[in-house]
């Protein structure tokens, strides 16, 4: 069975406060939100880059991503892809086009 190696985070302060707003984006008042300015500038809810880079998790966000060590933005990506998952489905059905392949 797969086991997912512990990774110790090096920048706590920035990938805490990062962490935080993905999870204020994904708060169950705010996510409708987020998704629907997903959909207005048509990116892929699961592009957390072109998520950054449109500000949609605060104009700073990018930045702070931006100066976290590779093993933080890559634990940060996943702590935001599980986010992605969590989200209802009825909410997934009328987003569709920021949860689809496109």
């Amino acid at each position: 069975m797969f086991e997912q190696a512990a990774i110790a985070v090096r920048d706590e302060k920035g990938f805490a406060e990062l962490s935080a707003k993905i999870d204020a984006a994904f708060s169950a008042q705010d996510v409708d939100v987020f998704l629907s300015r997903a959909v207005r500038k048509k990116i892929r809810i699961r592009d957390l880059e072109g998520i950054l880079r449109q500000g949609l998790l605060g104009r700073e966000a990018a930045g702070i991503y931006a100066s976290l060590p590779a093993s933080d933005q890559g634990l940060t990506r996943e702590r935001y892809l599980t986010r992605v998952e969590t989200v209802s489905r009825e909410l997934r059905e009328r987003y569709f086009k920021a949860y689809a392949l496109y």
